[in-house]
């Protein structure tokens, strides 16, 4: 028997869907129009509607294409998007591109191309891919991080940030000439007590560098010789390795570029409060940004004061010894020429001297990148320097280490060790055979066997002036103590660290500045942005022996030497300047993006602030402003998110954005996972080919083992969205995504579970479209009650599941209610209608298809979309369960308005009730309106 002429089919759907793509793209039916400028349209029929701006965070585009995780926001956003077209809304869904990064640099090296013409290529390719799918996009406002028109207005941020300092009264960032213009009127005094009229011009710029929210400076960075680059904590294993090409990572101080962050902490931290957020996301940003509250106190040694940071100043009489960082500025100052008489042999490290050991010792710390230094490993090293600091409220002479579990970037890269309350310290003090002290007592006998260190609710001892005193007291007691004395004061310190900038790299942006002969950087003038890459045929980075940890980073821009050397006049004549070598990270180009979505074809501007306030600018009940959904992995939590809302406050500081914070609503998908093989060599073997026989796997033959996790190219488990879309059509894929489970959670995919979805389209073509004539099936009659209940209650659950992001309940709505229509003998042309405008943005192209057969013209896009009749949400009858003393025995079904003797008296009379009751006496029966009925019998 053969099929159907006109049944819906992969066939089918591989004939509409590319027909609907270029409708929209031929119609610009995405097109979203601007306020101002040359994106506006005052014909648009949503020119006039509130605005929605909805986004993802955009792809890296790889050569492997997407597979069928990547587009799990994608479908979503893009499903909310068009619910919120037809929901009356201005809606603004753009996609870019994040192509600047190491690994299209690292391609390109090996495959002798250019990284621009591989980037291109991949882009084509999601586009494609994109494309496919129905993705509602405005393409006029697409863009790559690695176009020069892009990365003009990179730069351009650059600078702002470059030329602006951070006014603490005013607690924002403020122009650079205000700073220069304090020291020039002597409202701001100089350090060293000089006149600003007696210092050189060079003088006054590193005074003025110094205070820059991007500044150059000798900064502790994670070196990989094996890539010759500097990479960022998040680019750094566990373990101490790359994460690209599995290298050892160590840990060197070189001049690099950082952005003062740090500024901003307390900013960062506060206004988390306005922001509509997982609440796990901001748990983890205030715990990166990491506030204390605590004191500084300054141990003094013969080579000057040790400041150190602690959170617990009342156990100052507990510190028995110090530890600084192997990188301390001090450490060289305080090394002993010979080692003290009677000091334990341990405490040498068995060298012969203090600077012998120190000088092994920070050999093997340069080997750990700060992630190992920080692994909380059992057994502790250090070494002692050889001399010793003053307590300041007893005056002991402790001794000072240095240990690789201490940081120079982090607080002052010192602390006073107090071994009796902290657990790293106790390690460090057994291992080492140092005096351990009591000052905190929870009441219980203290035997010393491991610290002490829940303390908050305990009384301090052994602390002359602070005996007695709860730990509250005892802070506040200490606090005025040291500053009374000088020895120290109250503060409050941030976990975070400003951010390390430079990347020694070729396929990233080219900073904006010039070197000029006093080795000062000068910013490269506005007017003259963007600064572009030169072509090279050579742009690897100089990479060395994956050990050599004395090696240094050699940018590839060094060999473009017509491009490295310019003349440039910047007002004082012509003269010859060196570029900067490094380039920007590739968390630039994603620290701003939305907001060239506003106004991305603007020549003159970032964006035009009419553009700009209208799709960003703060509304009433979101005083964040910002994007109204911003959708992406919990992965960039912390760093992305972080660096993003740092630029967009400095640019509000500075008058070039309206609201405060770029992102108003954020939202988390899940992971689709898949399983993996592995054979018995522990490879991964393709998933398609594996068989699975009563429970075992076989791949050729051979059993393997069955692993499960995040889908990847490594693991062989990949499946594209191209080979779904070619088997089921485009609206299956999308369908059976968003029907999986909750966005938020991680899921597995199982491509033969695709077919409920397919079935359900099948079925919803069906109910309208003959499959042997290809007529319409829609009668134009009346739908009786019971269809008019339903689908009323389809319309406001499938609308409060699209506004909230439930979209697999929303496809389970639309499943049930078509499933209501699949049983009537006449289909009112009414109800189709509804039925195809609730479907449509899960299912645009089938959905546009059947809106166009149903006799309309145009698209579905924009068609308003369906609003239940409250009328037919009122249910007629409520369900009670019925406990006999407490225990549910039965449920009853009763009239929405029936009063309490009539609920008590159906209940009692319901059999399987009365068989629970079996004749006892009935002491009481409790009814709790539109809840349940509890009946209580004797006995």
């Amino acid at each position: 028997m053969s099929e159907p002429k006109h049944r819906y089919d992969a066939g089918l759907a591989g004939e509409i869907e590319p027909r609907w793509q270029d409708y929209w793209e031929n119609e610009a039916t995405f097109d979203t129009p601007n306020p101002a400028g040359s994106l506006a349209d005052s014909q648009h029929p949503r020119a006039d509607a509130p605005k929605k701006f909805v986004m993802d965070m955009f792809p890296f585009p790889s050569g492997a294409g997407l597979h069928v995780g990547h587009p799990l926001g994608y479908i979503a956003t893009d499903v909310y998007s068009r619910y919120l077209r037809m929901a009356g809304y201005n809606v603004l869904h753009p996609m870019g591109y994040d192509s600047f990064g190491l690994p299209t640099e690292q391609y390109a090296v090996t495959s002798g191309r250019q990284p621009a013409e591989i980037t291109a290529e991949n882009i084509d390719r999601y586009r494609a891919q994109l494309r496919r799918i129905g993705m509602g996009y405005d393409n006029r406002r697409e863009f790559a991080t690695s176009d020069p028109s892009f990365y003009k207005w990179t730069q351009w941020v650059f600078l702002q940030i470059f030329n602006s300092y951070y006014d603490e009264r005013a607690d924002a960032a403020r122009p650079i000439e205000e700073l220069i213009e304090q020291f020039e009127q002597g409202r701001r005094s100089v350090p060293g007590e000089r006149e600003w009229d007696d210092l050189s011009a060079v003088e006054r710029r590193r005074i003025i560098d110094e205070h820059r929210l991007a500044y150059v400076t000798e900064a502790p960075v994670n070196w990989c010789p094996g890539l010759g680059t500097v990479l960022s904590n998040e680019e750094v294993t566990a373990d101490g390795r790359s994460e690209r090409g599995n290298f050892p990572v160590f840990t060197r101080k070189l001049k690099q570029w950082m952005m003062r962050i740090t500024a901003y902490s307390e900013r960062l931290l506060r206004d988390l409060e306005i922001l509509e957020w997982p609440e796990s996301i901001k748990i983890m940003q205030r715990n990166w940004i990491g506030k204390s509250e605590g004191a500084f106190i300054d141990f003094s040694t013969y080579a000057g004061d040790i400041r150190v940071f602690t959170t617990r100043p009342d156990t100052l009489w507990g510190s028995t010894y110090m530890v600084l960082a192997p990188e301390h500025e001090l450490v060289d100052s305080l090394t002993a020429e010979s080692w003290p008489a009677g000091i334990p042999s341990e405490w040498t490290g068995g060298y012969e001297t203090p600077g012998a050991a120190i000088a092994a010792y920070r050999a093997e710390a340069a080997r750990k990148t700060d992630v190992e230094r920080q692994a909380d490993a059992k057994d502790k090293t250090g070494v002692f320097i050889g001399g010793y600091a003053t307590n300041p409220v007893n005056g002991e002479q402790i001794p000072v280490f240095i240990a690789d579990y201490v940081l120079a970037g982090y607080g002052t890269g010192a602390i006073m060790a107090v071994p009796a309350h902290d657990d790293r310290d106790f390690a460090f003090a057994r291992a080492f055979d140092i005096p351990i002290r009591q000052v905190v007592s929870d009441g219980t006998d203290w035997d010393g066997s491991a610290a002490l260190t829940d303390t908050e609710s305990g009384v301090v001892v052994n602390s002359d002036i602070l005996d007695g005193l709860n730990v509250e007291a005892a802070k506040r007691r200490i606090i005025d103590w040291l500053s009374e004395h000088g020895r120290g004061e109250g503060t409050t310190t941030y976990r975070l660290r400003d951010w390390l900038f430079s990347r020694q790299r070729y396929w990233g942006e080219p900073f904006p500045i010039v070197y000029d002969e006093s080795g000062l950087p000068v910013a490269v003038p506005e007017e003259q942005l963007p600064v572009t890459l030169p072509e090279m045929d050579d742009f690897s980075p100089a990479t060395f022996a994956a050990d050599d940890v004395t090696s240094a980073p050699e940018p590839p821009l060094g060999r473009a030497k017509d491009w490295v050397t310019v003349e440039m006049d910047l007002g004082d004549g012509t003269k010859t300047y060196t570029r900067e070598l490094n380039t920007m990270p590739n968390w630039a180009g994603s620290s701003w993006y939305e907001l060239r979505y506003t106004d991305p074809s603007n020549p003159d501007q970032v964006a035009d602030s009419e553009n700009e306030s209208y799709w960003m600018g703060p509304q009433e009940n979101v005083p964040s402003g910002g994007v109204d959904l911003y959708v992406g992995g919990a992965e960039h939590a912390v760093l992305h998110l972080l660096y993003a809302r740092f630029w967009h406050k400095v640019l509000y500081d500075l008058g070039h954005v309206s609201s405060p914070e770029p992102f108003a609503r954020l939202f988390n998908q899940g992971y689709i996972q898949a399983y993996a093989y592995t054979d018995a060599r522990g490879v991964y073997v393709p998933a398609h080919e594996v068989e699975e026989r009563d429970g075992r796997y076989f791949h050729q033959g051979e059993e393997v083992k069955r692993e499960y996790g995040k889908m990847g190219k490594s693991l062989k488990n990949v499946v594209t969205p191209d080979e779904i879309c070619r088997d089921y059509g485009a609206d299956t894929f999308r369908v059976y995504e968003m029907s999986m489970g909750p966005l938020e959670v991680s899921k597995p995919w199982e491509t033969r579970a695709i077919v409920g979805s397919y079935r359900f389209l099948q079925r919803l073509w069906r109910n309208i479209v003959d499959e042997e004539t290809g007529d319409i099936k829609v009668v134009d009659a009346e739908a009786d009650e019971e269809t008019l209940k339903a689908m009323h209650q389809a319309v406001k659950g499938v609308r409060d599941d699209y506004f909230n992001l439930r979209m697999n309940t929303a496809v389970a709505k639309l499943i049930t209610f078509n499933n209501h229509l699949v049983g009537l003998t006449r289909l009112p042309r009414a109800v189709a209608e509804t039925m195809v405008q609730l479907t449509a943005p899960m299912a645009p192209h089938i959905c546009e298809e059947l809106w166009r057969r149903l006799g309309h013209t145009g698209t579905i896009a924009y068609v308003d979309f369906p609003v239940a009749d409250e009328n037919y949400l009122v249910e007629d009858t409520v369900t009670y369960p019925v406990q006999v003393n407490g225990k549910v025995r039965s449920r009853i079904e009763v009239a929405t308005d029936a009063e309490r003797d009539a609920i008590e008296a159906a209940a009692l009379a319901d059999e399987k009730i009365q068989s629970s009751v079996n004749g006892k006496e009935v002491k009481k029966v409790i009814v709790v309106p539109n809840r349940m009925v509890s009946v209580v019998v004797a006995g």
